[in-house]
């Protein structure tokens, strides 16, 4: 069902006090010290309604619910309800006559401060909610840039992927490299393999050296001008060899 088209009931507090307020000598803030409040002119209850986002308050007879007083309000705090100033359980109100359209304004009170905090709070929530409404719509119909996710020209995205593990740690996804057994890391790949030296042959001997390979040039023994005469050939010298 459309709120828009059925009352909702905000607040009841079934006692409240009417008082008629006497000619206001200035633009002084009300006081409930001079309402005679001793001598309340009515007495009923209090219906706070509520439809759509208009309020209004009710004073209804408590037997019958014949309407007294209605009380529109179009915001709060303002001049609809008015909070006098030497005390919290009196208010001015300004009722408004459906027949002909004219106000008039009048003292009401609860003899508990509790009813007259009710009657705040319950005010102040239904003003906000219709702020957060009007906000609401507002949004609804202001137009609404497009988003341009696109990439541009030359802009590049960069992504970090990282694994998991069940406990909890993270991994990049980069490889790594294992060293081998013995803990030398094995060659690079592609890399250029040099040959070991060839074992020595038989036939690489001096003494099996090609006759037209040129012998190593050892000097003449007997033209070296400094040479030192062989000692002869004793019997006490058997090592020496006669040329």
């Amino acid at each position: 069902m459309d709120p828009e088209t059925y009352e909702s009931v905000l607040l009841v507090k079934s006692e409240v006090f009417v008082f008629k307020l006497p000619p206001r000598a200035s633009n002084r803030a009300y006081r409930a010290a001079d309402w005679n409040l001793q001598e309340p002119q009515w007495t009923g209850r209090m219906r706070l309604v509520a439809k759509g986002k208009e309020v209004v308050l009710k004073l209804e007879d408590k037997n019958t619910g014949e309407l007294f007083a209605k009380c529109p309000i179009d915001k709060y705090p303002g001049v609809a309800v008015e909070a006098v100033s030497d005390s919290s359980r009196y208010f001015v109100l300004r009722i408004q006559d459906d027949n002909n359209g004219r106000t008039a304004f009048i003292g009401v009170g609860f003899s508990d401060r509790s009813d007259s905090f009710d009657l705040n709070v319950a005010l102040q929530d239904h003003f906000k909610w219709v702020k957060t409404s009007e906000d609401i719509e507002k949004e609804k119909d202001a137009p609404k840039p497009e988003l341009d996710l696109r990439f541009k020209e030359g802009e590049t995205i960069k992504i970090n992927m990282k694994i998991t593990k069940k406990d909890g740690s993270e991994v990049t996804s980069k490889p790594k490299v294992r060293p081998s057994s013995g803990g030398v890391l094995p060659p690079p790949p592609g890399g250029v393999k040099i040959a070991p030296p060839p074992a020595p042959s038989v036939n690489s001997s001096p003494s099996h050296q090609p006759t037209s390979a040129k012998p190593e040039s050892w000097g003449e023994f007997a033209s070296a001008t400094n040479a030192t005469p062989a000692a002869p050939v004793t019997p006490s010298n058997p090592s020496w060899v006669q040329f």
